[in-house]
């Protein structure tokens, strides 16, 4: 196994290579891999380079721990916040790049996935949860709106009547109903995650690389046209909310563990 260090330059995230298949594990157990901005960058910058390597034949994005990804991290955006249009834009240059990567890319959810997190997981071409795991467009909760594209992926993969629900009622999707659904591949043991994604990603890993890249882009093309639209209708949309009140308070009720008093 290889340590490689190609676009990854933090400590959020850890990035090895065996086999043809690169392996990214988002690597903040302590905060549940939230994404600070950094790691978030550093994320899509190796997805893209994995499509530049010819020694890398299929990605797979994990979580170090218990989770997958719980989304942005706001205890570090409140200590130092960064320009909404930055975020905005590092979180969908890290869409954009699971997506347009010519290499097949594989989610192992193998914990909780929540806010851009769900995104990361449902971009992959190939998502396969662990049995414990939970996917929460917590959005609205603290003020809102879903962003990293998974207002168009999320319904793209389920339909609209239960990407609503999800979107705007911000309750959890357990793995098994997200399995039900049609939002992930399949869902497994917790013990057996691991192998099986190993076994997938072996496979994809020794598989025919051009027809692989165009079975991906012929799919996305056919299921995910007006992805570009959605990035930029919830950039817009988010970079409003987040200079509003109610996200003011929702962040704030959520860093203190309480109900949110919207106004």
């Amino acid at each position: 196994m290889t340590e490689t260090t190609e676009g990854v330059a933090v400590e959020g995230l850890r990035s090895t290579l065996e086999g043809g298949i690169l392996r990214l594990t988002i690597n903040r157990p302590k905060r549940m891999n939230a994404l600070d901005l950094e790691t978030m960058g550093a994320l899509g910058d190796a997805v893209t380079a994995a499509g530049r390597d010819e020694q890398v034949r299929t990605v797979v994005l994990t979580g170090e721990g218990a989770a997958f990804c719980t989304g942005a991290d706001l205890a570090a955006a409140g200590s130092h916040p960064a320009d909404p249009n930055v975020v905005m834009d590092t979180a969908n240059s890290v869409i954009r790049a699971i997506v347009d990567s010519p290499v097949p890319v594989i989610a192992a959810v193998n914990g909780p996935a929540a806010g851009v997190g769900v995104s990361i997981a449902v971009a992959a071409d190939l998502t396969y949860a662990a049995e414990t795991a939970y996917f929460l467009l917590a959005f609205t909760n603290i003020g809102l709106m879903p962003d990293g594209g998974s207002s168009l992926l999320i319904p793209a993969a389920i339909g609209r009547a239960r990407a609503a629900e999800m979107a705007l009622l911000g309750e959890r999707v357990f793995a098994a109903d997200a399995d039900r659904f049609g939002l992930v591949a399949r869902t497994l043991p917790d013990s057996e995650l691991a192998a099986h994604v190993d076994a997938v990603a072996a496979r994809t890993a020794s598989g025919p690389r051009r027809a692989l890249a165009l079975t991906k882009e012929a799919l996305n093309n056919a299921t995910l046209p007006a992805l570009e639209d959605a990035l930029a209708f919830e950039k817009r949309g988010q970079i409003e909310l987040l200079a509003s009140a109610d996200f003011a308070e929702g962040a704030m009720a959520m860093l203190q563990k309480r109900r949110p008093k919207f106004a």
